[in-house]
């Protein structure tokens, strides 16, 4: 059974109401004058312009492509993205801040355990080729003093991972002990404000680093040196005269490299 449809009838005196509502409504404007002429100005525009799909918005370049274009990514760039992306961006966007005791007193204990078996001297370094080339030396120097003596420290290591030049400075490498291994161990040192072991969280980011270091070494050892893509990527002239005193560092370590190029071949 279908319910009942309620029925109201408007009288005609009702009616002749509304109607007269409806023709005040019609002959009344919406918009004043003003706004008429603004709307169709603002529709006028819109037309000329086109669909918002159809705009081009301008881009914004990546961080990557903004920060670290002509230049390689550093370890510590990896790992500090996982550990906060939003405190790295900051960081790139507004600098490093200033360091704390804390990290000063980390800093002060790398140099400590660097000078136990690495003497620093002082080189005037005057391009990016000589910085290179004194960076190369000191990979193959640490690298000798690994085999020979079981031990190194502050190793400067690079290569491309996925496609990107990355850079990084192991803290130190070390031989077993039995001499069974010919793999080196990688260690990195964390100093802790308080003394706790680090959560999860930091053993995580710690492992990360390690793992990019590993990659770098074994890239570095294992297969060739992508020299041309190095030179082209940085920007670098492989034939460039290195200054006497890097000259003379190169020798003092037992080496002898006139050029940037040379020093690949050690």
């Amino acid at each position: 059974m279908r319910p009942e449809l309620q029925v109201e009838i408007v009288s005609d005196e009702e009616m002749a109401i509304i109607e007269a509502a409806l023709a005040a409504a019609a002959a009344r404007p919406l918009l004043s004058a003003a706004a008429t002429r603004g709307a169709a100005a603002l529709c006028a525009a819109y037309s000329t312009a086109g669909d918002i799909e159809d705009s081009a918005l301008p881009l914004r370049r990546s961080l990557l492509s903004r920060f670290r274009e002509r230049r390689a990514l550093a370890v510590t760039d990896i790992t500090a993205t996982e550990w906060c992306d939003k405190q790295m961006e900051f960081v790139l966007e507004h600098g490093k801040p200033e360091s704390t005791e804390a990290m000063k007193a980390g800093s002060d204990r790398h140099a400590q355990l660097e000078q136990e078996v690495i003497e620093r001297v002082d080189i005037a370094i005057r391009s990016a080729e000589e910085s290179w080339a004194v960076k190369f030396m000191n990979f193959i120097v640490g690298t000798n003093q690994l085999l020979f003596n079981g031990l190194t420290r502050e190793l400067p290591v690079i290569g491309v991972v996925e496609g990107s030049w990355m850079v990084g400075i192991i803290d130190e490498l070390r031989m077993h002990v039995d001499g069974i291994s010919f793999h080196p161990i990688l260690v990195d040192t964390k100093t802790r404000f308080k003394a706790t072991f680090p959560s999860e969280a930091q053993k995580r980011n710690g492992r990360l680093q390690l793992m990019c270091y590993k990659y770098l070494w074994d890239s570095l050892i294992a297969e060739k040196f992508p020299a041309e893509n190095f030179f082209s990527y940085f920007d670098l002239n492989p034939d460039f005269l290195l200054s006497a005193d890097v000259k003379r560092y190169i020798s003092s370590l037992g080496f002898n490299a006139q050029v940037l190029y040379l020093t690949f071949k050690f």
